[in-house]
């Protein structure tokens, strides 16, 4: 809890704030919080940045808010403390209070993650701030800034990138189902995590049975080993969770089998290749040619982590251009 003084500080700036003087409120917050650094005062300059932040994101000051947000980050950083509880505590109810696509926010989302890289124990960031950011970037319909957050994310992670999939899929037309669905599932494969891809197979695909298709034909196949429904007309959405069949049983002729099968419809969609090619590797020991590291450059260019014209563009309202697959003799 911030000492008395502290709350004196955050007190008199937010009658500032309630004042409407929000530059004054936070140049003054700023200045105490620098001056407390210097005399490595940690705790009473994370107290100050912490409320301070607070009162300008509840007041609807995103950019001043997210300054001392980032801030805040920067101090934690030079604190030198781990991840813990209390630390993350004050970064999500921070990230929580910032405005709707407020523009700061995916900057201290970035400098967040990357300073939970530096002092936490998870090379690529903390599991709970990735969810919680990627939940907010979904509820937001920010599909590219949610993949990239809940493919690092925890256990809860998939089901809400299935369902910003799903939801997104929705303004699209009915036969790119298995393009959506893919977006759920590859991240999830490219680093290892089988069990979300399973998870995030089975959610896109229950609600694509029970909200959007009612009329949609559905098969369902068993055998000893497994169940699986099969859609006559999807032919990708079938390949796909017969792809993480052959994964689960570690079949390298299964997965042979199925890529020369669905290789006009996997060519038709014409994004997939880097994906599979790394699947095909990590899973089934098909080497590709390699150059630095394939698995974060693919993931990039996919998930927009990279720069350049191939980082994917604002939510558009149809995402992909397929022709309709023909309706006849497709498994």
């Amino acid at each position: 809890m911030a000492s008395a003084k502290i709350q004196k500080t955050i007190a008199r700036q937010q009658e500032k704030i309630s004042e409407g003087q929000f530059y004054e409120a936070h140049q003054q917050l700023r200045v105490i919080a620098s001056r407390y650094v210097k005399s490595e005062n940690w705790d009473a300059a994370i107290d100050l940045l912490y409320g301070g932040a607070l009162a300008l994101l509840k007041a609807g000051q995103g950019g001043s808010g997210g300054d001392l947000g980032i801030f805040l980050v920067d101090v934690l950083g030079k604190n030198g403390k781990g991840v813990g509880a209390a630390e993350k505590s004050k970064l999500l109810t921070v990230l929580r209070a910032f405005p709707e696509r407020e523009p700061t926010k995916k900057r201290f989302v970035t400098e967040m993650i990357t300073w939970s890289s530096k002092v936490g124990d998870y090379e690529l960031g903390d599991p709970e701030l990735h969810h919680v950011a990627g939940s907010i970037f979904a509820e937001e319909c920010e599909p590219y800034d949610a993949e990239r957050h809940l493919a690092l994310g925890t256990a809860d992670s998939p089901e809400a990138l299935a369902r910003c999939e799903y939801e997104w899929y929705t303004q699209d037309e009915s036969h790119t189902a298995a393009l959506y669905a893919a977006r759920a599932i590859f991240p999830y494969l490219l680093v290892g995590n089988l069990r979300s891809a399973n998870k995030a197979h089975l959610i896109f695909t229950s609600r694509l049975n029970s909200s959007r298709e009612k009329s949609l034909t559905v098969q369902e196949v068993s055998s000893k080993s497994s169940d699986m429904r099969v859609y006559p007309v999807l032919p990708l959405l079938n390949f796909l969770g017969l792809l993480l069949l052959a994964i689960q049983r570690g079949s390298s002729d299964l997965y042979k089998q199925l890529a020369k099968h669905y290789a006009p419809h996997v060519k038709e969609v014409g994004v997939w290749d880097d994906a599979l090619a790394q699947i095909g590797e990590m899973y089934f020991g098909i080497r590709i040619p390699r150059q630095g590291n394939p698995l974060f450059d693919m993931m990039g260019s996919m998930m927009g982590f990279g720069g350049g014209s191939s980082s994917p563009k604002p939510k558009p309202k149809k995402a992909v251009d397929v022709p309709p697959p023909p309706a006849a003799d497709l498994d």
